[in-house]
């Protein structure tokens, strides 16, 4: 099953317009668990960083120190959002349950996998 790569809208605190970016997740979003969620956020945090720092080295992600949303797009599906002093992105819509992914987000952000590094 082919699964389209998901938008992730970039904005960078400081400059005056945002990127898209893509990434990629191996399933479906009604088809997501824990880690592939726990990926999106890390991908979806990694994705400001390339857009503030182009050509530096990606950092280790602890997934602290930010605030998110899981929000409807108007149109069935869901946008996830992610503000942090850097900046924010925004990446959607899903076609996932909003209360389903938000539980999986909350989960994944209850703490880092073993032996992660925790950087914040």
């Amino acid at each position: 099953m082919f699964v389209k790569p998901i938008e992730v809208d970039v904005w960078v605190r400081g400059t005056q317009q945002a990127t898209t970016r893509h990434i990629s997740l191996p399933t479906a979003a009604d088809q997501w668990t824990d880690a592939d969620v726990r990926t999106l956020l890390t991908e979806m945090l990694r994705a400001i960083e390339r857009e503030k720092n182009p050509d530096g080295d990606p950092p280790p992600v602890s997934l602290r120190g930010f605030n998110w949303i899981v929000s409807p797009d108007g149109s069935g599906g869901v946008l996830l959002h992610l503000e942090m002093t850097m900046g924010t992105a925004s990446a959607g819509p899903f076609a996932i349950d909003e209360g389903r992914l938000s539980a999986m987000v909350t989960r994944a952000m209850a703490g880092d996998p073993p032996g992660s590094p925790t950087i914040h």
